[in-house]
């Protein structure tokens, strides 16, 4: 079994308290022995706690002359691993709050140091009564969201206690987000690479006052986690404003001509317009892939072929058995309706097939 004094800790920090340094000494007592902790623009005023820290021979303290954000702050840590941390298993990544009993990160840091395949993820019991409600929500929700949106199962997706295989430290560098919106991306890109997760249970700890020192805002930082499906979402809505609006057209002009074929001839005219607009704005703007466009756009329409039939065929059983009409207005508000339904399975499917990274 691996030392964890091979397995340095990593950890992000923003005008901190005298918290930060209980909380590296703490782990030095703890057994490890590299310790790097990034500065993240911090006040004058709390710059004394860096120094203390940096006098400690096991810690190494980087810092921003601004404030960057998490996800920025773990990066420059992450390259300064890769550049002087030969040799190393791997990074435990820790609050310095301490909301990580010391017990809890030697856990994952073993994990890691048993096995270089998973993302280890320190997962907290959210159904405990000492969380705080808008924590224990907001955490069931994104998690809910992962499990439907992504197919990702996790019972922590907000947990800042993660061990990652030195072996995987440059994919993490690749990793779009500057701030919190990071660790989902982390997540995202894991599972799209086909790294599984080793969840670890770890003790729940919320000091009184700790919500208040905490950097997380949960309106806007709820945001900007999910700013890929917002893209997604904005992507879709002026697609399908583009789409909803030759369908009406057609049905208009060429319905009455078409007779028993217009809703399949009609939602293909409006199918081949709109998708190749959103093609080129998920590729470019949504997932931003800039190569390989060939690749993405064949698995692009070989989705789009699949979803405008499933579209056109359940449109068609909706009016010709359910309802027996083929009235322009009442099918448009029945294919909004369908197509809506049809609007998060499109989404999974591109992220993890359509759009895949190691095709950019």
């Amino acid at each position: 079994m691996n030392s964890i004094d091979k397995v340095s800790v990593i950890i992000p920090s923003l005008n901190p308290s005298e918290t930060i340094v209980h909380v590296v000494t703490g782990l030095i007592e703890a057994g490890f022995g590299d310790i790097i902790v990034i500065n993240d623009g911090s006040g004058a005023e709390h710059l004394e706690y860096f120094d203390r820290i940096a006098a400690l021979p096991e810690s190494t303290v980087l810092s921003h002359p601004q404030n960057m954000g998490k996800g920025a702050a773990l990066k420059t840590a992450f390259s300064f691993f890769l550049k002087e941390r030969p040799g190393m298993l791997g990074a435990v990544t820790v609050d310095g709050d301490g909301q990580h009993l010391c017990g809890d990160v030697v856990k994952c840091a073993m994990a890691v140091a048993q096995s270089d395949e998973a993302v280890v993820l320190g997962v907290r019991d959210f159904h405990h009564r000492d969380v705080p409600k808008r924590n224990s929500l907001g955490n069931r929700f994104t998690a809910f969201a992962f499990r439907i949106l992504f197919g990702i199962k996790l019972r922590d997706t907000q947990t800042g206690l993660r061990g990652i295989p030195a072996r995987l430290i440059p994919l993490m560098l690749d990793i779009s987000g500057k701030r919190f919106e990071y660790e989902t991306n982390m997540l995202l890109e894991a599972e799209q690479h086909g790294i599984p997760f080793h969840e670890v249970e770890i003790e729940t700890v919320y000091e009184e006052g700790s919500n208040e020192r905490s950097h997380f805002r949960p309106l806007i930082d709820s945001l900007i986690i999910f700013s890929q499906l917002s893209k997604y979402a904005m992507s879709s809505v002026l697609s399908f404003l583009v789409d909803i609006g030759i369908f009406w057209l057609a049905m208009k002009t060429l319905g009455p001509v078409l007779g028993l074929f217009s809703i399949p001839v009609c939602t293909a005219i409006a199918r081949a317009f709109s998708s190749f607009f959103n093609f080129n704005l998920n590729k470019l703007f949504v997932f931003r892939r800039s190569k390989a466009y060939g690749s993405h756009l064949w698995r692009y329409y070989s989705l789009a072929v699949v979803q405008m039939l499933a579209s056109a065929g359940i449109l068609w059983v909706l009016a010709h058995i359910l309802i027996g009409t083929q009235t322009a207005g009442l099918l448009t508000a029945l294919k909004m309706l369908v197509d809506t339904v049809l609007f998060f399975s499109s989404y999974y499917f591109q992220r993890v097939w359509v759009f895949q990274r190691h095709d950019s």
